[in-house]
């Protein structure tokens, strides 16, 4: 966006007196400053600054005990680079403002490599080497809840004033019911330039699913998903609902759930996943087997909250074993039907509450090792993944912790910083976790034992 540009859009919109200058931590929320609207050529002159450590936080917003970012570098800051994204409109608040994404950046103008989003393009950019584009798109399921409660409960119908209280998959009812609110999410999706496709009523009270047009650029695909997930939000409190991504909000309904397709474009333009029949090439193949072989130890950028676990429970339409197979949901990677042409790979671990960014870096990074080490999968798995044996993934937070932070898989993947920071962040959560008595605890032993 040119300065004359920029002017012109100052001009036609006077009714916007500040901005908000955002850039994502490690946790994928979205963090940052207010400013005043001036100063929106300063954020396009990449002239507006902040702690390197903004993205190092931990869920709750507070330092990472030890972090070499605050202690060792007197927590420096870094330069806040205009992702090229430009402005983005928000519609939700009492007044209209904007939001410009920026991305860090060291002192010397070079990549900061811990910012999440740096991380996805230290992927993009190994794929670009070899000729290569991911095509990506994303779906997305989240919960509308009552605002009034502490713990989630189904909201009321807009049109019934009756609250949800059935699971009704693909109800076309709870869609017309919602109309009202799902039509200003695709509304706020089109001023963000986000390409938001078809929405469904899913297998839980209240919750939805909307999926996001393919697009051959991973970085944009992340950005719309961490996008979508504050406009939902912002748009359910405007309708006086809650809106969450938590990945398990009750232990009896289905979690949410953040699936990625995507395949590989050459430099023709060639989807190179697909070879004219029904299996898909070889290259596919090669790509499946690196995800799996990978999946173990990058559990931790699928499911990095103690709650994301209890979605990874057998039974519960989220993957448990580390297995594929074609037209199969019941496995954690499955090659949808259709055209030959559109051959591509879905990956379904990730819950709707995990970092789009490290999603995304974990499966293309964990694809790509399968492809250049041409790796080979096991068998694709016919039938119930749930009773198959296979290999599963990490059953808890620890494990996967100790995964990630233990592989050598991974440091191919993440910068030695990024997946040191990380691992102390997710360290810190558990602990604090583990500090605190639950009720049921207290239900279960205060007076028994």
């Amino acid at each position: 966006m040119t300065e004359i540009n920029l002017q012109n859009w100052l001009d036609t919109h006077p009714e916007l007196d500040s901005v908000r200058v955002v850039v994502c931590d490690l946790n994928g929320v979205l963090r940052g400053k207010r400013l005043p609207i001036e100063k929106l050529p300063k954020i396009f002159a990449n002239e507006v600054r902040l702690p390197l450590s903004v993205v190092d936080v931990d869920i709750w917003g507070e330092d990472i005990a030890g972090s070499k970012l605050v202690f060792e570098t007197g927590d420096a800051d870094g330069i806040g680079m205009h992702t090229g994204r430009g402005i983005l409109p928000v519609t939700w608040g009492e007044k209209p403002s904007a939001m410009v994404p920026v991305w860090l950046a060291l002192e010397d103008g070079s990549s900061f490599c811990s910012d999440p989003r740096r991380a996805l393009d230290f992927i993009v950019q190994k794929f670009s080497k070899l000729g290569l584009t991911p095509v990506v798109a994303t779906e997305l399921e989240f919960y509308l809840v009552d605002p009034a409660n502490n713990r989630p409960i189904p909201p009321k119908s807009p049109v019934t004033g009756k609250r949800l209280n059935a699971d009704g998959v693909l109800s076309l009812d709870e869609l017309e019911h919602f109309d009202g609110f799902i039509s200003d999410v695709f509304e706020a999706c089109k001023l963000q330039n986000i390409p938001a496709d078809a929405a469904i009523s899913e297998n839980g009270a209240g919750q939805f699913e909307i999926n996001m047009m393919h697009v051959a650029d991973p970085l944009r695909a992340a950005d719309d998903a961490v996008f979508f997930k504050r406009l939902v939000r912002g748009i359910a409190r405007k309708h006086g609902f809650g809106a969450t991504f938590m990945a398990k909000p009750y232990a009896k309904r289905a979690g949410n759930g953040f699936h990625v397709h995507f395949s590989l474009l050459d430099k023709k333009g060639n989807n190179v996943f697909d070879d004219g029949t029904n299996k898909g090439s070889d290259v596919l193949q090669n790509a499946v087997a690196g995800l799996l072989h990978t999946m173990f130890d990058a559990t931790l950028t699928f499911a990095p909250h103690q709650n994301s676990f209890r979605r990874l429970s057998p039974g519960s339409h989220a993957p448990t074993a580390i297995g594929w197979g074609y037209e199969n949901r019941t496995t954690a990677i499955r090659i949808p039907g259709g055209p030959n042409i559109a051959r591509r790979i879905e990956h379904r671990v990730a819950g709707a509450d995990a970092n789009p960014y490290l999603v995304l870096a974990s499966i293309l990074g964990g694809a790509l090792i399968g492809i250049q080490q041409q790796l080979k999968p096991n068998q694709p798995v016919s039938g119930d993944a749930y009773s198959s044996d296979l290999a599963h993934l990490p059953a808890d937070w620890v494990s996967a912790i100790e995964a990630f932070e233990n592989s050598p898989l991974m440091g191919e993947i993440y910068s030695s910083q990024l997946r040191t920071l990380y691992t102390g962040c997710k360290k810190q959560e558990l602990k604090k976790f583990l500090a605190h008595i639950t009720d049921f605890e207290y239900d279960s032993y205060l007076e028994t034992v």
